[in-house]
Formats: C-alpha cells, sequence, structure tokens
C-alpha cells in the first residue's frame, strides 16, 4: 500500500515522504483538534507540534497502530501537554483508559528543539534567528512574534500551505541545531 511505502521513506530520512504524510493526514488529525479544542489557532498549533514529534520519532512507530490512530494519540498528548502548561481552568473529558492508552502509543515529552528555543532568553534567540536562511527566519518570525496562523504565512509568502508547514518545521530543527552549536 502507498501509505506504507511512505511510512517506510519516511523512516529513512525521506523529506518528499514526510511532505506526503503531513498532507494526507492533515485534515484529520487538525479537525479532530479543531473538535477538541474548537479554537482554530490551537488546533494548528497541536497539528504542526504533531507532525513535528511524529517525524522526531517515525522510528519507534509501530504498525500494529494505524499511522492515523498514532497521530491522533500523539495530538491528544500534545493538547494534555498544552492544558497543562496553560493551567487552564477547562475541564477537558479524558477517560484514564484514553489517557493511557495515549501515553502508550507516543513519547510526550517535549522535543529537545522545543526545550532549548524555550530556554533562550530573546536578545540570544534573535542572534540565532539571523543566522538561519531569509526564508527559515520569515516563517519563524510570521509564526512566532507575529502570531500568524499557518494559512495567513502561506497567503503573505505567496507558497502553498503545506510548505509552510515543513518550512517551520525545519526551521525550529535548524535553529535548535545552532542554539546546540553555540553552547
Amino acid at each position: 500500500m502507498e501509505i506504507n511505502k511512505q511510512i517506510e521513506k519516511a523512516k529513512q530520512g525521506d523529506q518528499v515522504a514526510f511532505t506526503f504524510l503531513l498532507d494526507y493526514y492533515w485534515n484529520e488529525v487538525y479537525g479532530f483538534m479543531l473538535k477538541r479544542t474548537e479554537n482554530e489557532t490551537n488546533a494548528e498549533d497541536i497539528t504542526i507540534e504533531t507532525f513535528s514529534k511524529a517525524f522526531d520519532k517515525i522510528a519507534t512507530y509501530n504498525s500494529e497502530f494505524q499511522f492515523n490512530t498514532w497521530l491522533i494519540a500523539i495530538a491528544k498528548n500534545v493538547h494534555i501537554d498544552l492544558l497543562r502548561k496553560k493551567k487552564s481552568s477547562l475541564f477537558v473529558e479524558i477517560t484514564e483508559e484514553e489517557d493511557q492508552q495515549a501515553y502508550n502509543i507516543a513519547d510526550t515529552t517535549p522535543s529537545a528543539e522545543d526545550e532549548l528555543i524555550t530556554e533562550q532568553n530573546l536578545s540570544r534567540l534573535l542572534q540565532f534567528i539571523k543566522e538561519l536562511k531569509p526564508h527559515y527566519q520569515e516563517v519563524i518570525q510570521l509564526r512566532y512574534f507575529q502570531e500568524m496562523s499557518y494559512q495567513e504565512i502561506a497567503n503573505k509568502i505567496d507558497e502553498p500551505l503545506s510548505n509552510v508547514k515543513i518550512k517551520l518545521l525545519r526551521a525550529k530543527k535548524l535553529l535548535a541545531e545552532i542554539i546546540q552549536n553555540k553552547r
């Protein structure tokens, strides 16, 4: 089956396969999170974070599970982590079993990139961002400093939505590598 081929290629680090999987599953994960969060921005953030974590951990993907089940489990965990971080008073209905099952399927610790990037102070972070190629600087700037949605960024830079998502994933990874090398 085509999907299994793409998953295997992605496990080998094939960027085209990552893009294919992101395009193929984006609407399903995004739609699921939109129902849960009832907030487009949060649903987008959780979805991009989900794919980022999935691609970081794709080697651990167990084909006993459907790939979309694995992605949804990661998305649930990203959402739970987001709620914990916000110490939100919103009540989220998560059954013990569902919670446990989600954690069994996917590791949810923040990625090394997330931790590195968040612990930088702003002036150092801006210095590091300047070391990225201009097109990566632009998407980071639009997303994190102007807080634009992925669609707004796609419109602004006149590129397809999937390109914007991939650029942001790569930009975060490159930024983390720069930070790591400066330590």
